[in-house]
């Protein structure tokens, strides 16, 4: 090699010689990012979480135990379980809660049953379905506010659409905003018309993750539709069925918008007949100033959500074992 060559290669590292100290931070810092970055993908989330989840709810339950006025927010005044005790003696308490309770059956239980029906009749090969899939949505995607007052005018008792045409078949008008169960009725359908489209896409997702195989065997078997429906398809969407019921039933606990749009009430009625435990909430805090009560009731709804859905996993529990034990 000449010197010219030499020259240009530059010095050459004595033999026996490792890597720099660069070298050697650097490997430090990609091994300490592999393991920290999961971490740091995650944290975003939760610093949400922290911010606007857990710290709103924690501090719900902090104010739940003071005397707070909505005009007098900085004044605090310590209660203890008084606002709970003062609130379980409130009888409107019990009627939102009996409301609520009954709001949520006659809405849950017709919309579950007509999104399983809608679901099947969409797993089998329609014209047009893609079109139908799409519209079934579109109730969802409306605006609760718009929903809500169009429905109003259709339950109107004067000139709503819906005593109109039962004046065709013979029947009287009927009060659909002040009787109790007739008003329950009409905030019922409102959640039935938005949620039952969105129920079905979901079982749809369910119906198409079941193989394909399993008809076929049950039809080779001669099984109906109806029995592949019943012994098929039902088996496989339990875990999704588990899901809707546990969504509907938090949903139904929380309902505000349609009963408060519905007449425009904050007290659900004249005689609170379709008051739920969000309006009450709202009456309470917003309409009665009363913060701290408020508190108490969001913790009130909270306990319940909570024993609903383990009532719901404790009942799916003991059917899981039965089934296993045969």
């Amino acid at each position: 090699m000449s010197l010219t060559a030499t020259a240009k290669a530059g010095p050459s590292r004595p033999a026996g010689t490792g890597p720099g100290p660069d070298a050697g931070r650097a490997a430090t810092l990609r091994r300490t990012w592999r393991k920290a970055s999961p971490y740091a993908y995650i944290a975003p989330f939760f610093t949400l979480f922290l911010a606007f989840g857990l710290f709103p709810l924690l501090y719900t339950a902090f104010v739940s135990l003071y005397r707070v006025e909505l005009q007098t927010s900085g004044e605090m005044e310590w209660r203890g379980i008084a606002n709970y005790t003062a609130l379980f003696s409130d009888e409107y308490f019990w009627t939102s809660l009996r409301n609520t309770f009954t709001i949520g059956v006659l809405s849950t239980v017709p919309q579950l049953a007509m999104a399983l029906g809608l679901a099947h009749l969409l797993n089998y090969k329609l014209r047009g379905r893609t079109f139908i899939r799409t519209a079934i949505l579109l109730p969802y995607a409306t605006s609760v506010a718009a929903a809500t007052l169009v429905f109003a005018q259709l339950f109107g008792r004067d000139f709503g659409l819906i005593n109109y045409v039962l004046g065709l078949v013979g029947f009287d008008p009927v009060d659909w905003q002040t009787g109790t169960v007739a008003s329950q009725i009409a905030v019922s359908t409102i959640v039935i018309w938005r949620w039952t489209g969105y129920n079905a896409l979901i079982y749809l997702a369910g119906m198409q993750s079941i193989p394909h195989e399993l008809y076929e065997a049950a039809e080779m078997d001669g099984a109906s539709r109806w029995r592949q429906f019943i012994h098929v398809t039902l088996p496989g969407l339990r875990p999704t069925i588990i899901f809707t019921v546990i969504i509907s039933t938090i949903g139904a606990t929380q309902l505000f918008g349609e009963p408060l749009l519905f007449e425009g009430s904050i007290s659900g009625g004249i005689s609170h007949q379709y008051q739920t435990l969000g309006l009450y909430m709202y009456e309470q805090g917003w309409g009665f100033f009363h913060l701290g009560r408020a508190a108490a009731i969001a913790w009130v709804m909270f306990v319940v959500i909570v024993v609903l859905v383990g009532v719901n996993a404790l009942l799916v529990r003991r059917r899981a074992r039965k089934e296993a034990g045969r």
